[in-house]
């Protein structure tokens, strides 16, 4: 006859006590209650503003991109943005248009507006600079990628993860740093990059890597 397997007391009185956590949860109004909020808040963070937005056929968008003012928004075909970007167009003028095949890695933040700057008022409580912002086809932005007010990405732009984008960049180019600036142009054709993108360590070599799907190679930060 086989033996029996008896488990040692503590171990069944750390199952006990797990199972009385659990239950302590699971009848607790907070936890209920804090349900409730974070569901108010995906509805007014990606469910309403999603049905607002312009999108082509075949985008791909994750559930859990945060959108403001998406009547103010257009994505074009196939595009796909990742997870958890931001896409905050302005409260009355500021557009967010992004080309067909665009691919945005994730924590991608892209915002039409900014706030003014005057002292003695609380950030909070400041008037908002409001600018379009254009994002051409086949634009890939790595990881965490800021794009701020006013700026036109042009078709076919690569900009490395980590980046912020704060002048306009030219089709084909590769942009990394902060602020960044073009370090090369797909395709390698030497006369394409600006005389003022001066040449430095952090230059990629070869093709981007990808750590995850839609991530550039890391830029190191520019002073």
């Amino acid at each position: 006859m086989g033996t029996r397997q008896h488990q040692p007391d503590h171990q069944r009185g750390g199952g006990l006590t797990r199972s009385l956590r659990a239950v302590r949860s699971l009848l607790d109004p907070l936890a209920y209650a804090h349900i409730l909020r974070i569901a108010h808040f995906y509805g007014y963070s990606h469910v309403r503003p999603r049905r607002l937005m312009t999108v082509g056929p075949g985008v791909r968008l994750a559930p859990n991109v945060s959108i403001r003012n998406g009547e103010r928004i257009t994505i074009g075909a196939g595009a796909e943005i990742g997870e958890r970007c931001y896409l905050w167009a302005g409260d009355s003028t500021g557009r967010i248009d992004i080309g067909a095949h665009a691919l945005f890695a994730p924590e991608v933040f892209v915002t039409a507006s900014n706030y003014r700057t005057p002292p003695g008022v609380p950030v909070m409580h400041q008037d908002k600079d409001e600018r379009d912002i254009r994002i051409g086809a086949n634009v890939w932005l790595g990881a965490r990628v800021v794009v701020v007010a006013g700026v036109t990405i042009g078709d076919g732009c690569i900009v490395g993860a980590n980046s912020v984008v704060t002048t306009s960049l030219p089709p084909d180019a590769i942009a990394v740093g902060a602020p960044a600036r073009v370090v090369g142009h797909r395709g390698g054709s030497p006369d394409a990059t600006p005389a003022s993108a001066t040449p430095t360590d952090d230059k990629p070599t070869g093709t981007p890597s990808s750590n995850g799907r839609g991530t550039a190679w890391p830029s190191t930060s520019q002073s």
